[in-house]
């Protein structure tokens, strides 16, 4: 069976070249440092309430599988250089191996999944777009809470780094997933994307 790849939002919205996947790449990792900003702290666990993962299903679904990944790239090599990106304007190498490094690592595979469910028209329908964000969701959990567990063991990082934010995670899967498909329409009505 042939699979079919089809045109990302990014894609659609205009001609491919390198410079202009390198802005798109840049802005993605941008708006993803912006949306970092917007955090809540919670007293009981070393993991922040933020809008990064609406970044990531967004940038994902919108850019693709290997611009996705790449702008989380970018993401990270920025906060970890010194720009304010990460949560709450930290920045610096050390997020990445610290407790919560394994969110961030799982960014990048996050964005490659839904990109790669996006590729194959996935994002084109909010039931379908809201399913590729359920599995970009599940991988960048198993990343971050493997390097959780070896600060606080596997129990307590469920505890910790899942649960409290389970629920959150959903409506910004829902919110993106109801998203897509109104850029898909709009798209299709400006004449810059094929009626599906």
């Amino acid at each position: 069976m042939q699979v079919t790849h089809r045109a990302t939002l990014a894609d659609a919205a205009g001609s491919a070249t390198w410079t202009r996947d390198l802005i798109l790449i840049a802005l993605a990792s941008l708006a993803t440092g912006l949306l970092a900003q917007a955090e809540i702290r919670l007293p009981f666990t070393p993991v922040p309430v933020t809008l990064q993962p609406l970044a990531v299903f967004l940038v994902g679904a919108a850019l693709g599988s290997r611009r996705g990944a790449l702008a989380m790239l970018a993401y990270l090599a920025e906060g970890a250089a010194g720009l304010p990106f990460f949560a709450g304007g930290a920045s610096g190498p050390q997020h990445l191996v610290g407790p919560t490094g394994g969110y961030l690592a799982g960014f990048v595979a996050a964005a490659a999944v839904i990109g790669w469910f996006a590729e194959r028209g996935w994002d084109r329908t909010p039931v379908r777009a809201f399913g590729a964000m359920l599995v970009g969701s599940v991988v960048l959990f198993a990343c971050g809470l493997a390097q959780l567990s070896f600060f606080v063991g596997v129990p307590r990082a469920i505890e910790l780094g899942l649960l409290p934010f389970v629920v959150g995670d959903l409506l910004k899967m829902a919110l993106a997933a109801a998203l897509l498909p109104a850029l898909w329409k709009i798209l299709e009505r400006t004449g810059l994307a094929p009626r599906s």
